[in-house]
């Protein structure tokens, strides 16, 4: 999925307050490939990224 290897989610990664990293950030607020991506994630991945980047 695409979602596993955008280049914006690694700026993300990089650096959260670059431009990239925080329109990645606000981005996936309302994606809904990145909605798909979480939902094929088992339970223990899906946790993970949750923790990571603060999801509700």
């Amino acid at each position: 999925m695409a979602c596993a290897d955008c280049k914006f989610r690694a700026k993300y990664d990089e650096n959260p307050k670059s431009l990239l990293g925080r329109f990645w950030r606000f981005h996936i607020n309302f994606c809904p490939g990145w909605r798909s991506y979480l939902k094929s994630l088992s339970e223990e991945e899906r946790a993970k990224i949750v923790e990571k980047y603060h999801l509700r």
